[in-house]
């Protein structure tokens, strides 16, 4: 049987930029950038999940935060159901507290970075709503 692990997903955004994290060598997926977030535990919703995980992650407090997608993809090992969550408004400065590597890129030069199988719909839809900002 295949393990489905769901995960909390944030999309940070702050002037034109996006807050970005290079997973460790070690994790699956290792050596590729993500969208910060994690598991999401049997007794939270995946917002409460998204704010712990970004505050454990990044030190950053979510103050406001919007559904952005769903979606699930099947790697060999795993299947990942996703909860994409856009962060409208948080509070704090970004570090990597877990001693990942975080970047704050430009939205429109996203496609320089190379990023899970799965994490390509979150990138198609930020890339979407840089076209319709234009």
């Amino acid at each position: 049987m295949m393990k489905i692990i769901h995960v909390a997903v944030a999309v940070i955004i702050r002037n034109e930029q996006i807050l970005i994290a290079l997973r460790k060598p070690e994790q699956h997926q290792g050596g590729l950038w993500e969208f910060p977030g994690g598991k999401v535990e049997p007794d939270e919703s995946s917002l409460e999940a998204l704010c712990r995980e970004v505050y454990e992650e990044l030190n950053l407090s979510v103050l406001s935060a919007v559904p952005m997608l769903e979606l699930s993809h099947e790697y060999d090992d795993r299947t990942v159901n996703l909860s994409v969550w856009l962060v409208t408004s948080f509070s704090g400065e970004a570090q990597g507290n877990e001693g990942q590597t975080i970047r704050w890129i430009a939205i429109s030069d996203i496609e320089q970075y190379a990023f899970p199988t799965a994490n390509t719909p979150i990138v198609q839809a930020i890339q979407q709503h840089l076209t319709q900002q234009a």
